[in-house]
């Protein structure tokens, strides 16, 4: 069976994380997202995988490969050009991606997934396929539902009580809202759904060719599930993410290591004086990390692997990324650091070399120039946020 997967946006609502690393690659306790979506088809049978790709698109390319090792097919479409010998990223949209995909050389020719590249989920996709081919579906929008204060986060699908769909609502207040059903970016296509999007231009999916099929009456129908969905389009969705992971509230991904103590997860060679630290979980540390004496680090906390946390430092409810670290005395609480950027969770970003921070919170690999312990422990305070 055959799927594709959107993996050629640029990720804007992710950044600081996508100016290095596309969006399928961002990682859920060192693990890709999009690997977590191949392990899915796999298991239910989609075992060949386009994927479109433009920003970064080497990245994806090279990490997956011909998808041998997950047990997959995988083919990719790039969408851009070369220009003076740079690689120009130039997306066609989620549907046009599509129609470029079957106008090169008809690709899809029975019934077929489409997964956003920047979710995990846990959904029993051969149930949906079943259902979708019943009702004898065109398209089919696998839904989920929310708490009504949630919908303006959301686009909303309106549909009938066979679940024909009827309209869209896009991020719509709790008071016109019409359902608390939301669009997932999951969807079942037949090949003829290809039809109705225009050749050689850029088109979306669900602003241009939903509508279009609702217009058209066509047997386009929505599916409410119960399932796991977490959504990681935005930094704050990241940042939950990581959380219910590390709280064992994402039931499908298993936080790696070895549990060294209740709630206590560590990589190879960690470099710690358990009797010197003070560390209460949820906490996953990755391998070659060495946390000194006096540091502490409340959970949920994830510190990636070969990092340094200074003595003295505070790390409390926040996300490290893999060779940062943090000077003595820092105090980090609900941030996340990510190479030269700070982000608080609710996305906001600091530049820790344009506000001259770089030598506080910094890459291992780097020489410091100095070390003033009172300095840094006074400018700490600048990145200080009680709970």
């Amino acid at each position: 069976m055959k799927a594709m997967i959107l993996a050629a946006g640029k990720g804007t609502r992710v950044r600081p994380f996508t100016y290095t690393i596309p969006k399928p690659l961002i990682p859920i306790l060192q693990k890709p997202v999009m690997e977590f979506l191949l392990e899915l088809l796999r298991q239910h049978g989609f075992n060949e995988i386009m994927v479109n790709v433009s920003h970064l698109a080497a990245e994806i390319e090279n990490y997956f490969r011909d998808g041998q090792r997950f047990g997959v097919q995988i083919g990719y479409s790039f969408e851009g050009r070369i220009e003076d010998g740079t690689l120009i990223g130039d997306a066609l949209g989620s549907a046009g991606g599509l129609r470029n995909i079957q106008d090169f050389n008809p690709f899809f020719d029975d019934t077929f997934v489409v997964l956003c590249g920047d979710a995990l989920i846990d959904l029993d996709l051969t149930a949906a396929v079943q259902w979708h081919r019943a009702k004898g579906s065109i398209a089919t929008i696998i839904t989920k539902s929310v708490p009504s204060e949630d919908v303006s986060s959301y686009g909303v699908v309106v549909s009938d009580e066979d679940g024909k769909i009827l309209s869209f609502q896009e991020k719509p207040s709790v008071e016109e809202a019409l359902s608390t059903c939301i669009n997932t970016g999951i969807y079942i296509f037949e090949p003829e759904v290809i039809d109705f999007i225009p050749p050689n231009q850029k088109y979306d999916i669900g602003s241009e060719l939903f509508p279009k099929l609702v217009e058209k009456g066509a047997p386009f129908y929505a599916l409410n599930m119960e399932f796991e969905w977490v959504d990681i389009g935005k930094v704050p969705d990241y940042w939950h993410a990581i959380r219910g992971v590390l709280r064992r509230e994402v039931k499908n991904v298993a936080i790696p290591g070895v549990e060294v103590k209740p709630n206590i997860y560590t990589g190879l060679n960690v470099a710690v004086n358990w009797d010197k630290v003070e560390i209460k979980g949820p906490v996953y540390i990755g391998a070659m990390t060495k946390i000194e004496d006096g540091a502490k680090i409340i959970g949920p906390s994830m510190i990636g692997p070969n990092c340094r946390i200074c003595s003295g430092t505070i790390v409390d409810n926040s996300i490290i990324f893999e060779y940062s670290r943090l000077g003595p005395g820092v105090r980090l609480v609900d941030k996340l650091v990510f190479g030269r950027y700070c982000v608080d969770k609710e996305g906001h970003t600091i530049n820790l070399q344009e506000a001259a921070l770089d030598w506080l919170i910094t890459d291992v690999r780097e020489k410091l120039p100095f070390d003033d312990r009172q300095e840094v422990r006074a400018i700490a305070d600048l990145l200080k946020q009680d709970p």
